[in-house]
């Protein structure tokens, strides 16, 4: 991986978290509440300016920044967020280039978290796995030969979105199930957890259940070897796991899942980092291309 200084941004609904790289390594963070349910999308993108301003020096050479919604990650720009209502069409890529004077990066905050994994988390190595994120929603990025899987409008590994039951797979594999069904935060039942309380026990082996159903949707959608799953929700593993691999493994072709993973992250601010790694994703299929054109 490139030895270069680079700065990665993950954008959520309530805070915007920055993080410096240097030499592969996370080494300096800057964060900041943001108004998500402001009407001007201009006061979050000077919040976004400023976080990024804390950290910023000479050396950096490229800036990645991590959307929770629908990138036109050639274009730059932000389709639309749906907890940041105001975000709608904005052109963040050249707004950001134009402040700070070098490349910048987006993609959906899922894909980061994806990138992530596989350039400094559970996906080193690997070349096929999907990386999925559970807090309040459910997102999911799709790494395939070792790329982020390309698309034609910035909308794959959306399977959260995919109809289930009465409402979607994110409905019932996020925090939205322990909000809807219980009226607590997912931390919340996991505290509960914790001192053994039963509806907290249950709770949590329903939402296994429901999350064993999506990935086994993944699985027959793009067959990964791996899935990696990361995000707040996924800190209470050890409560939904057992019940996740049980209905996982009722699988229609047994065959397919002969040495699957599912394994939980464990890196703090891996978002952020990945955000950052959109620069070297980006070098890397470069030179992919350079290689190809000269022995062609």
């Amino acid at each position: 991986m490139e030895q270069r200084t680079v700065i990665g941004v993950d954008l959520g609904g309530t805070k915007v978290v920055a993080g410096l790289i240097s030499d592969n390594q996370l080494v300096d963070t800057s964060y900041k509440l943001i108004s998500a349910n402001s009407n001007n999308s201009k006061d979050i993108v000077d919040e976004l300016i400023a976080v990024i301003d804390d950290l910023f020096n000479d050396e950096v050479v490229s800036i990645g920044v991590g959307i929770p919604g629908l990138v036109n990650r050639d274009e730059g720009v932000v389709n639309d967020v749906q907890n940041i209502p105001s975000w709608k069409e904005i052109p963040l890529k050249a707004i950001l280039e134009n402040y700070f004077s070098i490349p910048v990066f987006l993609d959906n905050d899922a894909n980061c978290f994806a990138l992530g994994e596989a350039h400094f988390g559970t996906g080193r190595g690997e070349t096929d796995f999907v990386g999925i994120t559970l807090g309040t929603g459910m997102g999911s990025g799709i790494i395939k030969n070792g790329f982020l899987l390309p698309d034609a409008h910035g909308g794959s590994g959306e399977f959260g979105n995919i109809p289930y039951l009465d409402a979607t797979y994110e409905d019932y594999c996020s925090g939205k199930f322990f909000k809807s069904k219980y009226g607590l935060k997912g931390e919340e039942v996991a505290l509960l957890a914790e001192q053994g309380d039963e509806m907290a026990l249950k709770a949590f082996g329903e939402f296994g259940k429901h999350l064993g159903n999506a990935i086994k949707t993944i699985k027959m959608a793009v067959d990964p070897e791996k899935v990696i799953i990361g995000g707040s929700v996924a800190r209470a593993a050890n409560y939904f796991e057992i019940s996740m691999w049980k209905e996982l493994l009722d699988f229609p072709f047994p065959g397919a899942m002969k040495n699957f993973e599912v394994v939980f992250s464990s890196i703090e601010n891996i978002a952020v980092m990945g955000a950052a790694s959109l620069y070297l994703n980006h070098n890397k299929l470069l030179e992919l291309v350079k290689h190809d054109f000269k022995n062609n």
